[in-house]
């Protein structure tokens, strides 16, 4: 594949979610070592690809390239990641900019109560900020481009539901929406914004502070704020039984509900080909459909800035943003 330009590709808009970093809801919630002497696993922190990488941009033979296999191969099944909501203001865990920290695993948050309330401590202070978050322009171009050309589904490892905002239909939430919270004994469910409420009602020291609090945890280099030293800070547990609760979000260490997984299986056998859009695919939850893709002889397109653990097995590899990828795409189409 021909590479050109070396530049680093602009920088993405926060938009309406100014702030609003999400994986450091998910950072790990112990000081270094305290996890690993009650026996809760602790993973690497993780940053940007020590590969480097990011900023390169495909010739546009490449991109054309991309979208001919595609059309020849279609429908197509599409699986997205985290580079999908950068441009909305939605940080993530891998990307150039991305800021290094130990991912919480499932482990810890159900045999922590410090996880748990510095986890809710965190959330509750930033969901304002993350119910702003709108669509991007990625989000939309892919909606466009569903009701240009057919797809199977959209297949997202997101949580955020920005997919169904800009209207791509059907979309499968592989690991589950932050919008919902579960109770891991009973399996209920509740809306996160009565959840919300209800962590503001049981700390009214937070939800007197709430602006500043959100203010300070924006601007915090590290991600830290004053929010994760409140020792104090309660949650409920399930009105029904009594159980735990947690966000109905796939944590590191944890499975897929079986449901989701088997419908993006099938929507993948259904296509003729997968594109994957703005994924490392570090974790197994993804790059699964890619090795399913290509044992079953299925053409694998890749966009994203940045290495990926599945750039061996793609037919056709695009380095680059995804805006720009996909608004080139939608002006051939539109042009065919």
């Amino acid at each position: 594949m021909t590479r050109i330009e070396q530049n680093p590709a602009p920088a993405a808009s926060t938009g309406d979610a100014s702030g609003t970093d999400v994986g450091r809801w998910f950072a790990t919630a112990t000081a270094p070592g305290a996890a690993v002497a009650r026996g809760l696993p602790r993973l690497p922190a993780w940053g940007p690809d020590p590969r480097g990488g990011y900023g390169i941009v495909s010739a546009p033979e490449v991109v054309d390239e991309a979208l001919a296999v595609l059309r020849r191969a279609s429908p197509a099944a599409v699986l997205t990641g985290a580079g999908m909501s950068t441009g909305a203001g939605l940080p993530d865990y891998r990307g150039a900019d991305a800021v290094p920290r130990s991912p919480m695993t499932i482990q810890e948050f159900t045999g922590s109560d410090l996880a748990r309330r510095r986890y809710w401590a965190r959330a509750t202070v930033g969901w304002s900020h993350f119910t702003r978050a709108r669509p991007g322009r990625a989000h939309e171009l892919l909606a466009q481009l569903g009701r240009a050309v057919p797809l199977t589904a959209v297949i997202t490892q997101n949580v955020d539901a920005l997919h169904q905002a800009a209207g791509s239909d059907p979309v499968i939430d592989l690991h589950g929406r932050l919008d919902t919270v579960r109770c891991l004994g009973c399996g209920a469910k509740i809306s996160r914004a009565v959840h919300h409420e209800r962590l503001l009602t049981m700390n009214p020291q937070v939800a007197r502070r709430l602006p500043e609090l959100a203010a300070e945890t924006a601007q915090a280099p590290d991600g830290d704020a004053e929010v994760d030293r409140t020792a104090d800070f309660r949650y409920p547990v399930c009105a029904l039984c009594g159980g735990m609760l947690k966000p109905d979000v796939v944590f590191f260490g944890e499975s897929a509900e079986r449901a989701r997984v088997d419908a993006a299986f099938e929507a993948v056998a259904d296509s003729g080909a997968l594109l994957v859009l703005g994924s490392s695919l570090t974790v197994m939850s993804g790059l699964r459909f890619v090795r399913r893709a290509r044992a079953d002889g299925l053409p694998v397109v890749i966009v994203n800035d940045g290495p990926t653990r599945g750039d061996e097995l793609a037919t056709v590899r695009v380095h680059g943003r995804i805006e720009d990828v996909l608004s080139t795409w939608y002006a051939r189409l539109a042009g065919a």
